[in-house]
């Protein structure tokens, strides 16, 4: 069997490091074996992936080294590798589930649904679809099709029994079809859903080995259940255990950078996060700690794959780097701290915010040196010329976060009016809720523009500051965020 492996990530926001992960783990199995590394983008979220995104994924793992044999902007004997552009195929699929009564049509409302749910979860119930449209007759679905009723395709689940899913790292995995949903398959507008599309790409991409992170394993029934009723062969499922912040939760943005471009502006070497990555969760045979991409590959092998939750140390990363680092000879050391900063393509953004303020080039490492490094020293007297108690000012820098983090696009005119609207919704004038975090991103209570300063940080490096600077002013305890939380979900209401 030829071993072909896959990462499929969709192009909704930042290139996340648990994506590199995979892709690490996924690249290395396929090569220790002379298999195929294919990458795929699964952008069937018409409203949230952009090509912005998918282009910042291409780069952030080429940078790391974590290059494919086949894929969107490569090619391939599988292809299109974009799922976007393959909705003949999904849909023939479904119609196929559809003739076979595997599948059949959903009328029911979001509000039905939302009721449903609701009652289950009283009832202590897992909240699933409750079959009401699945025993419509053909002429009913025909007549209300006809008249233009919109709808979804589901997969039918069987009523009873035990769906086993034989996993490569923990061995068999038993659930029961009680707890698996009737999963959509085909959206309303036509555009398939993650499971439907997964397994039949997975399929016509000859993909024999399915890596992918625990968080999938509830999904494997529905999975299995496809392949059982297409009549197709299942990969090999295996299962890695998820990438953990330092108290065990699972890391997100929310507590710890986690966009591959974070790392990347500052300043970290890729062969040395592809090293870091590479220990979450494995160990080289002769205990090594430091190796290169080559050296990982080459003694690859799945059976050293530890189960255990890794933690994502950032003490432990920067001790890696610096060992890399140190590791490099002068020359090579002044090339990537030029690649790393003094680049052009990282320079001509900074350029229009400071040309107009500069008179000789020294004013440019106290003027800027905040959106190249890290040079703040954050104290909480940081904070003291801006007049606004501290209590305060920890408030609006969660507010703004939270805003910040549900944030699509980091773009300047949705930075402004995500502000600007937070700033509204809080009764607050615009420049005492954006003082705060100035101070936060530069170190300083005036700096270059604001919003431009902060699309060149990145939303990575921009949340980092921002939560960073809440520790420095003494973080928020578990109280007093319960009180923020339930007045941030009332704000504009």
């Amino acid at each position: 069997m030829t071993v072909r492996t896959r990462i499929a990530p969709s192009p909704t926001g930042d290139p996340h490091v648990g994506t590199a992960y995979v892709a690490l783990f996924n690249l290395a199995f396929a090569r220790s074996q002379g298999g195929a590394f294919v990458l795929r983008i699964e952008d069937t979220d018409r409203v949230r992936s952009t090509q912005r995104s998918e282009q910042m994924i291409l780069d952030s793992l080429r940078w790391l080294g974590l290059d494919w044999d086949e894929g969107p902007d490569r090619g391939g004997a599988h292809g299109p590798y974009r799922q976007s552009e393959r909705g003949e195929i999904y849909s023939a699929h479904a119609e196929a589930l559809l003739d076979a009564g595997h599948a059949f049509h959903c009328f029911c409302s979001a509000e039905r649904l939302e009721t449903v749910r609701q009652a289950q979860q009283q009832a202590g119930a897992t909240p699933r679809y409750d079959g009401h449209c699945l025993s419509l007759d053909v002429a009913e679905v025909s007549r209300r099709r006809a008249a233009g009723e919109s709808s979804v395709v589901r997969m039918k689940v069987p009523e009873s029994g035990v769906c086993r899913i034989d996993d490569l790292f923990r061995g068999a995995i038993e659930i029961d079809y009680q707890q698996v949903d009737m999963q959509v398959l085909l959206k309303s507008d036509g555009m398939p859903t993650y499971h439907l599309a997964n397994v039949v790409d997975d399929h016509l991409m000859q993909i024999s080995h399915v890596i992918r992170g625990e968080e999938w394993i509830n999904s494997a029934p529905k999975h299995r259940l496809l392949y059982d009723y297409f009549g197709w062969t299942p990969p090999v499922l295996a299962h890695l255990p998820l990438l953990r912040n330092p108290d065990r939760s699972k890391l997100s943005k929310r507590k710890n950078p986690t966009s591959i471009e974070y790392y990347r502006r500052m300043g970290y070497l890729p062969e040395a996060l592809v090293n870091f990555l590479g220990l979450m969760g494995y160990s080289m045979a002769d205990g090594r700690e430091q190796f290169e991409l080559k050296e990982f590959i080459a003694s690859f092998s799945l059976d050293r794959i530890s189960l255990g939750a890794p933690v994502f140390d950032l003490e432990k990363l920067n001790w890696l780097n610096g060992t890399w680092l140190r590791g490099l000879d002068d020359c090579a050391f002044a090339d990537r701290v030029a690649q790393w900063a003094l680049n052009r393509d990282h320079l001509m953004p900074i350029v229009p915010l400071v040309r107009e303020r500069t008179e000789r080039f020294a004013d440019l490492v106290a003027m800027a040196g905040y959106l190249v490094g890290d040079t703040r020293q954050l104290t909480p007297e940081s904070f003291a010329e801006l007049a606004v108690e501290q209590e305060a000012i920890v408030e609006a820098l969660q507010f703004a976060l939270w805003r910040l983090d549900a944030l699509p696009d980091w773009e300047r005119d949705t930075l402004v009016d995500c502000l600007t609207g937070l700033a509204r919704d809080l009764g607050m004038k615009i420049r005492v809720l954006l003082g705060p975090i100035f101070v936060a991103l530069s170190g300083r209570p005036v700096s270059l523009p604001l919003y431009d300063s902060m699309v060149i940080l990145g939303s990575d490096v921009s949340r980092a500051r921002i939560r960073d600077a809440i520790g420095v002013l003494g973080g928020v305890s578990k109280k007093q965020a319960k009180r923020l939380e339930k007045r941030f979900q009332n704000l504009g209401n």
